[in-house]
């Protein structure tokens, strides 16, 4: 692994996404005005959904915050629905993309200790506007339209298997159980530490839960 490889698996989830997503990871630059617009418009969504929620993410703000006129969402959307199943579909990509990045700057054999560490982090507890979806929305899915749910889900989906290629158990007859256990114990440890306003039990609950999913 080269030094530069090694100090980025070093740093925590929330400074690796604040540098950004490499071309591998981002989609190309739209090149016509329309799409870049269409663009922004989902970015700051995807943003919105994590810091307040699939409820308190109005299109009017979300227009404010792409610098844009309220007037111009119909050109993009037929429905604020639709514009949510494109933001929880960003969001959740992002979350794959930063876990994937944190996959291929592991060392051998450390890789999932490492995506979990990262996702464990204090700064990923802070970072919800950037971090990730699922433990910032999971309990507001089940209300949510089928399209925004049906986005989520594939998403969700892709955690999962990531989580389980990346486990020491990949290959073996439990190794997706396993996963699904993973990802269910991670997030649920993220929205609880999230959840407290005692910083010590904050801190035990990320503790605990990666002293029993670590290898």
């Amino acid at each position: 692994m080269t030094l530069r490889r090694q100090r980025a698996a070093e740093k925590p989830l929330a400074l690796r996404v604040q540098i950004g997503y490499d071309d591998r990871n981002m989609k190309r630059a739209p090149t016509r005005s329309k799409e870049a617009t269409h663009d922004r418009i989902v970015g700051a969504a995807a943003r919105a959904i994590r810091r307040s929620g699939y409820d308190g993410t109005g299109v009017a703000d979300i227009m404010k915050d792409a610098g844009l006129t309220h007037g111009g969402f119909y050109a993009h959307f037929p429905s604020r629905e639709a514009m949510l199943a494109e933001a929880a579909d960003r969001a959740g990509s992002e979350s794959v993309a930063i876990m994937e990045r944190i996959a291929a700057a592991s060392p051998p054999k450390k890789t999932l200790e490492t995506m979990l560490r990262a996702y464990l982090s204090k700064e990923h507890v802070e970072g919800v506007e950037m971090g990730c979806a699922v433990a910032a929305l999971g309990s507001e899915m089940p209300r949510q339209a089928p399209e925004v749910r049906r986005a989520a889900t594939r998403r969700i989906k892709e955690m999962i298997d990531l989580v389980a290629r990346e486990s020491p158990d990949w290959g073996q007859p439990d190794a997706h159980e396993r996963a699904l256990f993973t990802v269910a114990a991670m997030v649920g440890a993220l929205v609880l530490a999230r959840a407290v306003d005692d910083p010590r039990l904050s801190d035990a609950l990320r503790s605990a839960a990666l002293k029993n999913l670590v290898p």
